[in-house]
């Protein structure tokens, strides 16, 4: 198996690009759609980089993989899935995600509310197939309801579920998210051979430049500053939920989780042909 990382400095978000060398097939996980917050512009200058390297190395895309409903940046995969001809891919915890969100925004249920957009709706411990590589799909609620990581050989995909040891966890504030069961997710992941590699998909370093993907279980257990092996649910609680009170939303929130329930599809065209993105007032 390859990994390959893009990182988005715009957002802090790397995308990854597992990779079945013996039959040419892989998967993305948690790309990234460009968004111009002043002007509502979309680009597809990260996800066509994925697009060429995929078509330069001779590849086939089987699956375009969420982690979970991300609130910070926006997804490409519709934009993917429409190049490349690959499945779409989340946890079935997205219908809870979906439900509490159409509301805010008073978008359509009806269409919305079943997940339909994804192609493929994980259940806990369900395996796929990337090629000739297995994948296991572990649910990691805690950060959101659909918070999956993907393992698969000796790596494991997170998501937001955990940072680097520096930086600690995600935030587990959000609606449907929880401290106690974010500190149940990672421990098991924590249990996993201490050789396994943990992909990340944000870092935060102090100096810009250094940010990092990669850690293993042993050096999070060893090192991690909110959730090393000596803390205790009860200690992790209480620092998450200090740390999260009085937090500010991340600043696409509301684009990226429009855009993103839909599986990165923008909406559908109002009476004048355009398309739109909701700002709720007083939320």
């Amino acid at each position: 198996m390859k990994v390959k990382y893009f990182y988005d400095a715009m957002t802090s978000t790397f995308s990854y690009l597992i990779i079945d060398q013996e039959s040419s097939r892989c998967a993305i996980i948690d790309s990234v759609l460009d968004y111009n917050i002043y002007t509502g512009n979309f680009e597809t200058t990260n996800a066509d980089i994925i697009i060429d390297y995929i078509k330069n190395n001779n590849l086939r895309c089987d699956w375009i993989l969420e982690t979970h409903i991300h609130a910070d940046h926006i997804t490409a995969a519709c934009y993917l899935k429409d190049k490349l001809n690959a499945k779409i891919g989340i946890g079935i915890g997205v219908k809870s995600i979906i439900n509490y969100w159409v509301d805010v925004f008073n978008l359509n249920k009806k269409i919305l509310s079943e997940g339909k957009h994804f192609d493929k709706l994980f259940e806990d411990n369900e395996i796929i197939n990337i090629g000739n590589l297995e994948v296991k799909i572990l649910a990691t609620p805690g950060h959101t309801a659909c918070c999956v990581s993907y393992y698969v050989e000796e790596s494991i995909f997170v998501g937001d579920t955990l940072f680097m040891p520096s930086s600690g966890t995600a935030r587990a504030d959000f609606p449907g998210g929880s401290a106690s069961i974010l500190y149940n997710s990672i421990k098991k992941i924590l249990a996993l051979p201490c050789k396994t590699k943990i992909y990340i998909c944000h870092d935060y370093p102090k100096v810009e430049g250094e940010e990092q993907c990669l850690s293993t279980v042993e050096i999070q257990n060893d090192n991690n500053i909110l959730i090393n092996k000596n803390v205790s649910i009860s200690e992790f609680v209480a620092i998450r939920n200090k740390r999260d009170s009085g937090k500010k939303p991340p600043k696409l929130i509301y684009p990226s989780i429009q855009v993103n329930i839909r599986n990165g599809d923008y909406g559908e065209k109002e009476s004048n042909g355009k398309q739109y993105i909701k700002t709720p007032i007083n939320f």
